[in-house]
């Protein structure tokens, strides 16, 4: 008999159900080598209950039993459990016998004997997947219904009170459970590292959570890191580099930056995606992976498929599920918590005591550009926190960082919309009017904010004061 040892399966249970010993104990055997966890029963009565009692991943049953056939217990298992896998066993030349077994509620089919143990490893494997990727499908339903998460505790990380990002959470929920590999998107700093650690909680996977940053590895470092190389595989490999894909075995691997991958290195990425096979250097015996890939990147893989320095097999591929990050000035109700956040964790790191945030402190800040994010932000405030002498916080730094990077459409005002400096209706105003009109629109969308209503106009709060000061 044929054994491997690839365990693709991550220890899920199978109930085989045949009448005949020897050809059970056979099957037992190669199912326990390559992984599963198996269960045993003669007959479809004993098979059933076990299924009741033990709530196997899949089921395999021979057809023609005593006491309760396979037909019977197929019926049985499917109205009960309908996303749980069912492959039968009928006789050579039996086509008749699979299609009702098939039309009853099985999933898939083998001849018997079974002599082609890669076909029966193949069969399980796809049914297996299968059954993931329904019950993913049953999930996102069922949560984007309910709106409700089954585990907030994984996110715990990720401060945010966005509907947007609660819907992303409800999808990533979703798709836990499933192997397919995840591809998170978003500008730098939006978070995507946080994303990925979420997802492999949610996993439950039982091996490690690997991080790597892809930017910067040629082809040789992008094996050497992620495959690992035998001794003597190039001059000064004196001992065994095991890999980080060895190292997240049962777990999940997150590759950032994945849009600056080189052409030779997609190719070998393609390959573990499609085979979950891998070559470690200076090695002749490809070894199996078992891990889950979580990739991430703020490039474009679509214009750079389009471009021909992405391989469209590879962007297909990664394409299972994907998750978008919105930028932070998409986000404006997460900055009154994440400044409250940020001002605490940096007073707590400088050992000084939180400062009081000036009210116009979260104003100025939803209407900034942040084209550096959440990690941006952190930085800001921290700088402030560090700068401030007093207990209330002085924006001095942030204003300075900040200068007239602003969004005036950022603002929470909800008449932000209304332009008051648009296309001239009647007159065409001279400049001290049109000075007069963008210095009123410029205070009505800060709400009377000088401070704000200075940087939209880009210039000092003093001056700003001045031709307040010349008109009144």
């Amino acid at each position: 008999m044929k054994t491997t040892n690839t365990t693709p399966q991550q220890q899920a249970t199978i109930l085989v159900v045949e009448d005949e010993q020897y050809v059970r104990e056979s099957l037992t055997a190669y199912l326990d080598d390559i992984g599963y966890r198996v269960l045993e029963a003669e007959n479809g009565e004993t098979g059933l209950s076990l299924f009741r009692e033990q709530k196997p991943d899949i089921v395999m049953t021979d057809l023609r039993m005593p006491v309760m056939d396979g037909f019977a217990l197929v019926e049985a298992i499917a109205a009960e459990a309908e996303l749980t896998p069912i492959v039968v066993v009928s006789g050579v030349g039996a086509v008749g016998e699979a299609v009702r077994a098939m039309r009853s509620g099985a999933w898939d089919y083998l001849s018997k004997p079974i002599v082609n143990f890669e076909e029966l490893q193949l069969t399980l494997e796809r049914s297996l997947e299968r059954a993931r990727t329904k019950q993913a499908l049953e999930n996102l339903r069922r949560h984007l219904s309910e709106g409700t998460l089954e585990d907030e505790t994984a996110f715990s990380n990720i401060i945010t009170a966005s509907p947007r990002m609660r819907s992303l959470f409800l999808y990533l929920e979703s798709v836990a459970p499933s192997r397919q590999p995840v591809l998170i998107t978003g500008e730098t700093g939006t978070g995507k590292e946080l994303i990925a650690r979420s997802l492999h909680t949610l996993s439950t996977l039982r091996g490690p959570f690997v991080a790597i940053n892809l930017a910067g590895l040629d082809d040789i470092m992008f094996s050497d890191t992620l495959f690992g190389h035998q001794r003597g595989a190039y001059t000064g490999a004196d001992r065994v580099r095991e890999g980080l894909i060895r190292q997240a075995a049962g777990g999940t691997l997150f590759l950032d930056e994945i849009g600056d991958l080189s052409p030779g290195s997609q190719m070998k990425l393609l390959r573990l995606l499609q085979e979950g096979e891998y070559l470690p250097l200076g090695a002749d015996k490809v070894q199996k992976s078992d891990v889950r890939i979580v990739a991430a990147t703020h490039a474009n893989l679509k214009s750079k498929m389009e471009q021909g320095t992405f391989r469209p097999d590879l962007y297909y591929r990664l394409f299972s599920h994907r998750v978008e990050l919105p930028p932070l000035r998409e986000r404006p109700e997460d900055i009154p918590l994440l400044t409250l956040h940020f001002l605490e964790k940096a007073a707590t790191m400088l050992g000084k005591p939180t400062p009081v945030a000036p009210s116009e402190l979260n104003s100025y800040l939803m209407s900034y550009r942040f084209p550096g994010n959440i990690r941006e932000m952190e930085a800001l405030i921290h700088d402030a926190v560090a700068r401030s002498a007093s207990r209330t916080l002085s924006l001095d730094s942030i204003v300075a960082a900040v200068g007239s990077d602003l969004l005036a459409s950022a603002t929470s005002s909800p008449a932000a919309t209304n332009c008051l400096v648009c296309p001239f209706a009647e007159k065409f105003p001279t400049i001290k009017g049109a000075e007069e009109l963008l210095i009123a629109e410029a205070l009505r969308l800060a709400g009377n904010n000088q401070r704000l209503a200075a940087a939209y106009l880009g210039i000092t709060r003093q001056a700003l004061n001045k031709r307040l000061c010349r008109k009144g």
